[in-house]
């Protein structure tokens, strides 16, 4: 039978726990009223924890000691901490699922207006980060060899992969991985795992040591994935609206470039790439570094959902393109982009 906790009480006896999982000794009041936020007297938190003590969380394994979790005091621990991430997740699914899907529509119909307001070629990537960084990391139990990592990078891009493990892993040694990885991992780009760290974390893990290894390269793979662009396209065929373009070759290989999108995925990396780059940028001929595109200019802005998620907008058209309007559509565009998810 689970006893309810009012809130200082689970605090506190959360306080234990991680204090207990990182040291292995016993946990005083003093090092609690160090370590947790309440800003509790000693005098209090000793109450507390015999209090604690009395419904069968905590133990005291000498006395004049401090204080040990007891199973029940995992078994809370491990229970709240699964319900509360599982939560999370499902929330942040839920969410986004609902956000791609209009940001989706919305880029499309982006790209497709602003060809029809410039008769030019345009393109608008799907947000992206030039550092993703880990915000958080679940690892679950799903089978008797098989563990669920549940990897969140910031921008709350979520992406799972089911690891194999050779043992049976507790409920203890899940919430001890758990905590090692969130605690050295979260707020780190997959460039600041170097191999010191990686030594360092396994050697902590112990006889677990494997286990790291492989979180940490699903870790890396979901960070890749998530910087594979998507770009959305429109207006291709306004290219033959301008002479010095539209002869067959060069119209054929414009068309290519924005068929296969490598060339536009190095025009958004470049983009990014640059300095300040939340304004609004003019390439012109052989500047942009594009294949294929040293006829044209090429005007792109960086928009901003928040969170580092960033992706950019861009108009292709001739030298003698209207630069005026096309900036003051892109100034727009990215004006509204820019606004829609940050009121949410």
């Amino acid at each position: 039978m689970v006893l309810q906790l009012d809130e200082r009480k689970w605090k506190i006896l959360q306080a234990i726990i991680r204090n207990y999982l990182e040291t292995g000794e016993p946990v005083g009041s003093r090092t609690i009223s160090k370590y947790s936020d309440l800003n509790l007297s000693s005098a209090t938190i000793r109450n507390e924890m015999a209090d604690l003590e009395e419904m069968g969380y905590i133990l005291q394994p000498h006395t004049s000691a401090g204080r040990i979790p007891s199973d029940s005091g995992y078994r809370l621990y491990v229970d709240m901490m699964m319900a509360e991430k599982d939560r999370e997740v499902q929330e942040l699914k839920e969410i986004l699922l609902e956000k791609e899907d209009k940001l989706d529509h919305l880029l499309k119909q982006t790209a497709k207006l602003l060809a029809v307001n410039t008769n030019y070629a345009t393109m608008v990537s799907a947000p992206s980060m030039s550092r993703n960084k880990l915000k958080f990391l679940q690892l679950s139990r799903v089978g008797k060899e098989q563990i669920l990592a549940v990897i969140v990078i910031e921008g709350n891009v979520i992406k799972n992969t089911i690891l194999s493990v050779d043992e049976v892993l507790t409920d203890e040694t899940l919430l001890k991985l758990n905590i090692l990885l969130n605690t050295h991992l979260n707020g780190l780009a997959i460039e600041d795992i170097n191999l010191g760290l990686i030594t360092a974390l396994k050697k902590q893990a112990g006889m677990h040591s494997e286990i790291i290894s492989e979180v940490i390269d699903a870790v890396a793979e979901a960070i890749k994935a998530e910087e594979e662009l998507e770009i959305y396209t429109s207006g291709t065929n306004n290219i033959f609206r301008y002479p010095e373009l539209a002869d067959h070759q060069r119209a054929s290989e414009l068309i290519s470039a924005f068929e296969e999108k490598k060339a536009l995925s190095e025009l958004v990396k470049e983009s990014l790439g640059e300095e300040e780059s939340t304004g609004i940028q003019v390439y012109i001929g052989k500047e942009s570094k594009v294949e294929n595109m040293e006829d044209c200019s090429i005007v792109t802005a960086t928009y901003d959902l928040g969170e580092g998620m960033k992706g950019t907008i861009g108009i292709i058209g001739p030298k003698r393109m209207d630069y005026d309007k096309v900036i003051d559509n892109l100034k727009n565009v990215k004006k509204q982009l820019d606004s829609i998810y940050k009121k949410e």
